[in-house]
Formats: structure tokens, sequence, C-alpha cells
């Protein structure tokens, strides 16, 4: 009996694990750009994008061009801060795009990427690997490390708190839906998923919009995008954005409507990040597509205001 109610005792902490208290940006106050229209090393939509933010760089995910979604076959675009390209690598048979993280290890960039794409070209477990411009890498690259946090868990992406340094894995439970986990960063670098800070069942609130586009920690809170394009909603803006407390898991703002970017054309949500800068201040990037078929753009915008 003693066993089993330490058990339960320890199910409980588990549950309730904590991360530190934080400040949460405000998601109704307005949002500043980074850039606007600037391409990318492919033309299709970007996917998602991270910040490196020791090293001070800026990573793009999006299809790589002339394959098909279900390949699961990315390209990253990296950038420099007013939208000029510097490198890029293509990922053959790695998924979606829909998050990724980038880790400085010295001067190098370390990317945490989902991998080995399912039939609808999704990922099935995690991938970390070192940028290297112009380098392609199959899912069965040796440059690869492959993790598998949750057991029998599926369609895993990440992200990276860069402040808190801490890894943040969505990851599906079939027949339960998407879930969230948060690392210490060092520890997952190293292969050692047994302690999770908090993992919970994410939020799933009734949004304007069909399609989910990204999610990013900062210090106690998630946050979540949603967003389609305007030729998908007629021309209506309907991109939102929410905050989850991830000792609750509970919703505590949002989703609100964003009007970031409102006047681009084309105008699809497509990720988001969080990036320090040097003077120290926090920012919650979204990212956005824009743009026609045959030649869609990159465009960044962020909100720094914390309460």
């Amino acid at each position: 009996m003693l066993r089993k109610f330490v058990a339960f005792l320890a199910l409980i902490a588990f549950a309730i694990a904590a991360v530190p208290s934080s400040p949460r940006f405000q998601l109704t106050a307005p949002s500043a750009d980074l850039f606007r229209h600037k391409t990318l090393k492919g033309d299709t939509v970007q996917q998602s994008f991270a910040f490196d933010n020791v090293n001070r760089r800026l990573f793009v995910a999006q299809r790589k061009n002339g394959t098909p979604t279900s390949n699961g076959d990315l390209t990253i675009t990296q950038l420099d801060f007013s939208g000029k390209q510097l490198g890029y690598m293509h990922l053959t048979g790695f998924g979606h795009g829909v998050s990724f993280g980038a880790q400085a290890v010295g001067s190098a960039t370390y990317l945490w990427t989902e991998v080995d794409s399912d039939a609808g070209g999704y990922g099935q477990k995690l991938a970390r690997f070192k940028f290297t411009t112009g380098k392609t890498l199959s899912k069965s690259s040796s440059a690869l490390t492959k993790f598998t946090p949750v057991p029998k868990a599926t369609l895993y992406t990440a992200q990276i708190d860069p402040v808190y340094n801490r890894l943040v894995v969505r990851y599906h439970i079939p027949g339960d839906g998407k879930h969230l986990a948060v690392y210490d960063l060092a520890a997952a670098t190293k292969g050692d998923f047994s302690n999770r800070l908090v993992d919970f069942k994410i939020p799933t609130p009734t949004t304007l919009a069909e399609s989910f586009q990204g999610y990013a920690a900062y210090g106690q809170y998630l946050y979540l995008l949603w967003g389609d394009s305007y030729e998908k909603s007629g021309g209506v803006l309907n991109s939102q954005v929410a905050a989850v407390d991830m000792n609750t898991g509970k919703l505590v703002q949002g989703p609100v409507m964003t009007k970031a970017g409102s006047t681009l054309s084309f105008r699809e949500a497509e990720g988001l990040a969080i990036y320090k800068t040097a003077a120290g201040e926090v920012r919650l990037f979204l990212g956005f597509a824009s743009g026609v078929s045959g030649d869609r753009r990159s465009n960044l915008f962020y909100k720094n205001q914390l309460v």
C-alpha cells in the first residue's frame, strides 16, 4: 500500500512538475516588422523558422522545390536579419517542417528537426545535426542523431526556448491528440529525456482558421499559432495566437487575432519563434508567407511587450 501511495505521489509530482514563473507576451499588443517579401532558396511557402540566439543566425524551413509534400523533403535557408540569403541545406525524407529548433554549439549551429517522414510527409522521430551550407542530408545519413523521447509517440517536432535553454517537443499520441513536453536542452542533447519538466495535452480551442501553423515557448508560457491563407479564407483575416500556462496546461490568453502583415498578398501564417536581442529584449516572432505561386516570399514580425 505504501509503495502504491509513493508511486501515486510521484505521478502527481510529474503531472504538476513546474517550470519557473516568467513574464508573458501581451498578444494584443501591435507587431513590428523585421522584414517583408524576402526570397528563400526555393519559391515554395515557408513552413517555420528558428534562431540561433548565440551566433545570431536565422533559418527558415520550406518544402523543397519540385517535390510533393508527401515526400517530406525540406530546404533550410539561412538568412541574415535583413533577409539576405547566406546559405542553405536540403533534407530528404524528413517531414513537413511545422517547427524546428536551432542550437548553438560554439561557432556552429545544430538543428533539431523531425525526420523519417510517413506517407503523409510528417516526421516520426526527432533528428539533430550540424547545419552545413550547401549540403544535402537524407533521413538515413550518418550525420544525424535520432531521438524518440516519448515511447509510442509519433509526429515529432521541436522548438528551443533560447532564454531558458529548453528543448520543447510537440508529439502525437494515437487516439489522444497532440501533447507537449519540455526538457533541459543540455540533457536532451546527450539523449537524456528521463526528466520532463512539464508534459501535457495541448489545448485545442475553437479558432477562425482550420490550420495549426506553429508554436514557441518562453519561460512558463507556450504560444500557439493558427491561420489560413487569404486564398483559402476568401480574403478574410483569420490568423490567431494564444498563450498557454505550461504549469497547468490551460489557456491564459486568446486565441487573439493578429493583424501582423495584414496587407500582404496571400498571407499565410507560418511559424513562431523566440529571440533575445544582444541588448536583452525578448521577442515573440510570427512568420507569414506571401507572394504568388512560383514566387512565395518570407515575412517576419515580432511582439516585445511583456506582462
